[in-house]
């Protein structure tokens, strides 16, 4: 009786859009679980695996840890929807990005106060122990 022979790590990377270290690290970390082996050691992933990789992938391009993708695949594993705790993960991910959008536009407005403040004009030394300029009086917006 044949059977079929499965994927081995290169043509997984290649179904799946990745390089054939991150197939070796995913199964490192518990993210694919161990494939058969060839009788000359290879690995030999089934068609199921490329699915896998391919979940992995999406739920890292939404900002998902590894740790988190590992824990919905556990539960995707046994055979249970993984919505509920997919829902709680993504809502605390748009959480960490909505923070780090408003820290971004504070960033962003400080930075934009400090080349406003800048002379366009003739530029005197900075003063002793800051990086940039005095502008009109000491202008906060200068670090020290």
């Amino acid at each position: 009786m044949m059977t079929a022979r499965g994927l081995r790590v290169a043509e997984l990377a290649a179904a799946a859009g990745v390089p054939s270290d991150t197939v070796r690290y995913y199964e490192r970390a518990g993210l694919l679980p161990p494939p058969a082996r060839t009788a000359g050691g290879y690995r030999s992933y089934d068609a199921g695996a490329v699915d896998r990789l391919r979940f992995i992938r999406g739920a890292q391009r939404l900002g998902l840890r590894l740790s988190d993708i590992r824990d919905l695949l556990s539960v995707r594993d046994t055979g249970t929807c993984p919505c509920e705790p997919a829902e709680e993960l993504l809502r605390r991910r748009l959480a960490e990005v909505d923070a780090e959008i408003a820290r971004l536009v504070a960033l962003r407005t400080e930075m934009a106060a400090m080349a406003d403040a800048l002379p366009a004009a003739a530029c005197p030394p900075p003063s002793p122990g800051t990086w940039c300029p005095p502008a009109g009086g000491g202008d906060p917006t200068c670090a020290s």
